[in-house]
Formats: C-alpha cells, structure tokens, sequence
C-alpha cells in the first residue's frame, strides 16, 4: 500500500477500500522485499517482506530520508481492522481477538506483537507458533509483525506466512505450496512456469507498487534491476503512465491530506523512477 492506487483498490474496483487518518514516510531498516506469495486477487505473485537479520527486530525512521527501503506509515481508524485483516487474508475475528488481548494488556497493539516477537529472539516460525498460541488462528497468508521506529513507536506490517511455515502445521502458508524459498524480482517472477499465470496482471501489480516513487518514497530496490532491452518492459511503463495519471489525487484522498499537507510531506518524486518516467512519458 504505497499508492492511492493501492489504497484505494482501484485494481479490485475498490472492494477493499481503505482511507487512512494521516501518512508518513519512512525509510525500513533490516528489511528486503521482492515477489514471493501467491496473490489471492490473482494468479501471480504478490509483494513479500523479509528481516535481513533473522534475529533482529525490522525497524524504521519515520519522516526522513535514511538507509533502508522506503514505505508509508498509515494511521487508521479503529473501525477499519476488520477490512485491514480481510485484506491481508487474515480472519477478521481472529484480528479483533488480538486486538482485544493487546487491549486488555493496557498495550497499543503494535507493543504488544513486539513483546511477542522480543521473547521468541525474532524468529519468524517462532513468532508466528507463538502467535497462533495465543489467538488461536494462523494464516496462510500474511501475518501481522511489528516494526520499532525510532521515535518510540511500534507499527504493524503484514509479512507472508513464509516458505518456512505459517505457525500450524495443519496450515500450509500460500509460499509453502508454491514452494517459493526466495524473494524474486519482477523479471524472476515472469520467467516462473505457474499454472494458468496472469503476466499482465503481474506487470501491472508489479507498476502499482513502485507508484510510491512518485511520492518520494524511495523504491529504488524495486526499479534498480531493470533490463532496458528486456521485453516485459515496455508492457510495464505502458502500465505505469496509465495509473500514474490521477494519482497525486488519489492519495491525498487516500490520506486525508490537503494540499497543503502533502506538498509538506511529500515535496518531490523519488530519483529511483527517473528512467521509468522517462519511458514512461510520465512529467
């Protein structure tokens, strides 16, 4: 969720709407990302996140440019949890069961993954049996992990359930099944042999998660593999000058920022998009 493309879920017609209470950027540490889970809106592959360090906490600076890969911090109401959950695949009742036990912990929620997460010397399948413990629930899918960020907050991501498991062995996550051990660029994914594969809806989802750039958030992990002689690309500029087109409104929709406030935010593009822009036609 980069974009107001995203948010808005333009491409699903807008059946998974969302509209955050506020946005920041920031920039994520001890984390790399590429396509690896199976989508559930499509046959192809979906955005994934992954620790570098395996026994470390991901972690991330709000509201500056630093090292790491780019995102948005969003702020929602509480009201939305349900469709976050069914967003991200993850039971709706399940996400409102944790909810209520970070609740009754006097915790915000994010502190309370985290205090999970610290006990297990974050380890993913550790976490994720530790969490299905506690809610009893896992998910194929995503699975909510917290993020530290530096001005003492703790955020939540949705990361895949993992080629490593989803936390009960009667669940195969959607990576296991696939048996998808690696993150892969976009090139990697369109190259896989996956029964009945949507390569246009591949190219397409994968345009709609560097749409960030166009807000400063720093996607050049996403776009610095491009082969410009590579066939594919020309299908994902076309792609991407298509839905870059309104998007400056859909995100200060998608945010609820005025103008004002997102000039504020969000003043220029990210450099990592400068040749696709250019391929793109994009000003």
């Amino acid at each position: 969720m980069l974009s107001g493309y995203g948010l808005l879920a333009e491409r699903r017609g807008g059946g998974s709407r969302l509209v955050a209470r506020d946005v920041e950027r920031v920039s994520i540490r001890n984390a790399r990302r590429g396509l690896a889970k199976p989508s559930s809106h499509g046959s192809y592959l979906a955005m994934d996140i992954e620790p570098l360090d395996r026994g470390a906490a991901i972690s991330a600076s709000a509201g500056k440019d630093a090292a790491g890969i780019g995102g948005l911090l969003l702020t929602f109401a509480r009201e939305y949890a349900p469709m976050i959950a069914r967003r991200e695949e993850y039971d709706a009742e399940a996400f409102e069961r944790l909810l209520g036990l970070s609740d009754r912990a006097g915790m915000p929620l994010g502190d309370y993954l985290m205090e999970i997460a610290s006990g297990t010397n974050f380890d993913l399948l550790a976490y994720r049996i530790a969490l299905r413990a506690l809610v009893d629930y896992t998910s194929p899918g995503y699975i909510f992990h917290p993020i530290q960020i530096d001005d003492g907050r703790v955020a939540i991501i949705a990361i895949g359930a993992g080629f490593e498991g989803s936390g009960d062995p009667r669940i195969r996550s959607r990576r296991e099944e696939l048996g998808m051990d690696r993150l892969l660029s976009l090139e990697e994914a369109l190259g896989l042999a996956i029964p009945d594969f949507d390569r246009a809806g591949q190219i397409g989802y994968y345009a709609e998660c560097i749409l960030g750039g166009l807000h400063g958030v720093a996607v050049g992990d996403l776009t610095s593999r491009f082969d410009p002689d590579a066939r594919w690309l020309r299908e994902l500029t076309d792609h991407f000058g298509r839905v870059a087109t309104g998007e400056r409104a859909r995100f200060i929709e998608a945010t609820s920022l005025d103008h004002a406030r997102y000039e504020g935010r969000f003043p220029t593009r990210h450099e990592s998009l400068d040749a696709l822009l250019k391929l793109a036609r994009v000003g």
